[in-house]
């Protein structure tokens, strides 16, 4: 009877080498499960969102910038961007570089050690942060938030820029951009010390990868100007499908950032939602109101808008200012794209692909001012180092906060600017970042020497040898074509 009932020495506390006394089961579960949410936004989803939403000639490519971002960051981050990020102090706004790839430090309980925090007297206001499992949790955590990052950046440069040109730009950024963000903002460096306030990357993900991407898409060069003047979804039914794995990942990219499965963390994802549907709703309403018809690809833009600016403040604010923070992020960005960016000469010129500056940058550095206005003073305990740190509709400091958001915003975007331009200008003297003429007519045949469907055309060159005709395809080109599908 008692062998029966023995219980096997893997789920026995403190028992078990592979189960430390320091080791929550519920914690680690939850923070592996919310990486695997955070790793399908990017692949498949965002794989399958660039590759549909982009016209047919650049399907393969767009996917494959995204998968090949993916897979090159988790390389950098493991061997030595995530130390840099989150590790020992080098600046006030950079953490010395190191591999995070021994089971020595891998196994060890998860530690930030930058980020103990201290009052100006020099006593300690907030311990060290220590979650309840391995540093490997933590490591791969991590790293899929550095790798959604530079896919989210890719948006806006789809349809010309050169590969091999991505291929260099990827580790160069991941290396002198994003990791300062990350530490500066959550491992410790200045901005996590000052108070700024990213719950979960609405300056560190978002703001730096739009401002990041409009920039590098000034460097790169537009567009075939046919390709800006049509530029159809190939596909709308699977852009809906990635936009669906973005939105339910949402739930890993902000329940996962309190670093535990706790109150804050069903919080923060039960905001998302309510802010995320509030968006689509008001962009949607926005479209039937001054174009009469509700824009499917308009939907995703809302949905994404609203993601991204309840992200700075997700398990800070209350479920009414999750609806205002939608109501707002359903607007502004669609104003900003709509009407402002085809009124600004500069915006007109930069050839931003899947206006990737209004959707992340417009609305996380709008969450991130929001979040200066309603960060709730007992969920900002639950969470942040610095003690008594609230919104500006609480009253007291709040209006203190908001400068900070306002601020900590303002050095994301200065630090984007000037070294995303630099890797650019760098790369530029090695290899060109646009694709040669003859690849931007033809697409991705002439790229990779593959397409996304067993189809012809749409800037391909027609090659008897490899197309051939079928008896359907020589009667449309023996017949005028009508309707609304046209033979290209």
């Amino acid at each position: 009877m008692a062998n029966s009932t023995a219980v096997p020495v893997a789920y026995q506390a403190y028992t078990s080498a592979a189960v430390p006394d320091w080791l929550n089961k519920g914690d680690n579960a939850w923070q592996m499960t919310s990486a695997t949410l955070v790793g399908l936004q990017s692949v498949p989803g965002l794989v399958i969102l660039y590759g549909s939403i982009v016209k047919k000639k650049w399907a393969v490519n767009s996917a494959f910038m995204a998968l090949y971002a993916f897979a090159a960051v988790v390389l950098c981050w493991v061997i030595w961007a995530y130390k840099m990020s989150f590790g020992e102090k080098l600046l006030p706004f950079w953490g010395k570089a190191g591999p995070a790839l021994g089971q020595k430090f891998l196994i060890k309980q998860a530690a930030l050690p930058a980020t103990v925090h201290h009052f100006h007297n020099g006593e300690v206001e907030t311990v060290m942060a220590t979650p309840y499992y391995p540093m490997a949790s933590m490591v791969w955590f991590q790293c899929v938030f550095a790798a959604i990052t530079l896919i989210l950046l890719a948006g806006s440069l789809l349809g010309r820029m050169n590969i091999r040109a991505w291929m260099m730009f990827v580790p160069l950024w991941l290396t002198f951009s994003y990791t300062v963000g990350a530490f500066s903002v959550w491992g410790g460096g200045f901005l996590f010390h000052w108070g700024v306030i990213d719950y979960s990357g609405g300056y560190v993900i978002h703001l730096s990868s739009g401002i990041a991407g409009i920039t590098a898409a000034y460097w790169v060069g537009p567009r075939l100007k046919i390709d800006r003047e049509r530029f159809p979804p190939n596909n709308i039914l699977l852009t809906l499908a990635g936009a669906g794995l973005l939105w339910m990942g949402w739930a890993g990219f902000n329940g996962g950032d309190p670093y535990s499965a706790n109150i804050d963390s069903s919080m923060a994802v039960l905001n998302t939602n309510i802010c995320a549907a509030t968006s689509l709703l008001v962009w949607t309403w926005l479209d039937v109101i001054f174009f009469e018809k509700p824009s499917v690809i308009g939907a995703v833009q809302g949905m994404i808008t609203g993601l991204v600016c309840i992200t700075p403040g997700a398990g800070l604010v209350q479920g009414w200012a999750a609806i205002v923070m939608g109501i707002l992020s359903g607007s502004v960005p669609w104003f900003t794209m709509m009407i402002v960016h085809k009124k600004w000469t500069l915006l007109q010129k930069i050839d931003d692909t899947l206006g990737v500056f209004h959707t992340h940058a417009v609305a996380g550095y709008l969450g991130g001012i929001l979040t200066g206005f309603f960060a709730e003073p007992q969920l900002c305990a639950l969470f942040l180092p610095v003690t008594n740190s609230h919104g500006v509709v609480y009253g007291g400091v709040g209006g203190v906060q908001l400068l900070k958001q306002i601020v900590g915003g303002g050095f994301i975007i200065g630090w984007n600017i000037v070294v995303t331009s630099i890797i650019c200008v760098v790369i530029r003297l090695i290899i060109p970042l646009r694709m040669p003429e003859k690849e931007l007519e033809i697409g991705d045949d002439a790229v990779h020497g593959e397409e996304a469907y067993a189809l012809w055309g749409d800037g391909e060159k027609y090659d008897s040898t490899k197309h051939g005709l079928s008896s359907d395809d020589q009667t449309l080109h023996h017949n005028a074509s009508s309707g609304a599908t046209q033979v290209v």
